[in-house]
């Protein structure tokens, strides 16, 4: 569904305008409501998911077993934070201050559409990210069956 890489400015009041690519799947996929939480396995990025998939991952999400510290520290991180985000009449969102400020998101970003779901990024995590390479060490038995 999303996919793309697209620079993105975050206003004076923290809202990002929605790109204009997205925006007619996006009223189509979710009637124009995402839901924003924390990207539990990587920092400077937040998970911004279209409600009815928001929904499908939150139940996955809270029908981990809570003995385990890691599923807790799952729960809290993607369910316990996230917040409802509707696109207003500009098409724009507001991302909470608390999620930029944890991921240290400013006026830059990037958002990428990864598919289900976007993922902000703040400009410096992303730019790190990309500079990463994946080693012959971290190819995995999936990895290696792609045809790139």
């Amino acid at each position: 569904m999303f996919q793309g890489e697209t620079a993105i400015t975050i206003d004076d009041k923290g809202r990002l305008a929605i790109p204009t690519a997205y925006r007619d799947l996006i009223a189509r996929a979710c009637e124009n409501r995402l839901v924003i939480t924390y990207n539990p396995f990587e920092s400077g990025c937040l998970f911004l998911y279209p409600e009815k998939e928001w929904e499908r991952v939150r139940d996955a999400v809270n029908a981990l077993p809570g003995t385990l510290s890691a599923h807790r520290r799952m729960q809290r991180n993607l369910v316990g934070s996230a917040a409802p985000v509707e696109l207003d009449g500009s098409s724009r969102i507001g991302i909470p201050a608390s999620h930029r400020s944890a991921v240290g998101i400013e006026k830059k970003a990037v958002l990428l559409g990864m598919g289900d779901k976007f993922e902000l990024w703040s400009e410096q995590a992303h730019h790190a990210q990309i500079r990463q390479t994946i080693s012959d060490e971290d190819l995995s038995e999936h990895m290696l069956e792609l045809r790139l």
